[in-house]
């Protein structure tokens, strides 16, 4: 799976607020609606927590379906946060981005997919040099 990147948040957010309603949506049986606006949520607020270290990429391949990361999903990547065992990250190997799941496993250092078709991918060095940053939130468009 590869990952493109779109840009840094700062360059493509700017700031917009949608209407934002108080009252959760039921995903089970419908309920009456609660008929009033809450206020305005800014999806930078929302989705940005370091912008100046925030970047967008565009995920192509299907190599992490099974996380629910999608051909066509954008990630939210933000080189602030600390990547971490268990952490999906944007990494560099042999020169292309990839989004994987950061493992350390008895002192070595692993990407790994979240489809059974696509085989580990062993690190040998798990620096900031290879590990891009983390993804914080991935946009999914329904089809």
């Amino acid at each position: 799976m590869r990952a493109t990147v779109l840009g840094s948040a700062l360059e493509f957010l700017t700031p917009h607020s949608l209407p934002y309603y108080k009252s959760g949506v039921r995903a089970g049986f419908p309920s009456p609606a609660d008929d009033y606006l809450e206020g305005n949520i800014c999806l930078q607020d929302l989705l940005v927590e370091h912008p100046e270290a925030t970047f967008l990429v565009r995920i192509e391949g299907d190599s992490m379906k099974d996380a629910g990361i999608l051909d066509g999903d954008i990630a939210v990547v933000d080189r602030a946060l600390t990547p971490r065992h268990g952490k999906i990250v944007v990494a560099v190997v042999d020169g292309d981005f990839t989004i994987k799941r950061l493992i350390y496993r008895n002192g070595r250092c692993f990407l790994q997919g979240a489809n059974p078709e696509f085989a580990e991918i062993e690190v040998s060095d798990c620096s900031q040099n290879q590990v891009w940053g983390v993804v914080a939130h991935v946009i999914h468009r329904l089809k």
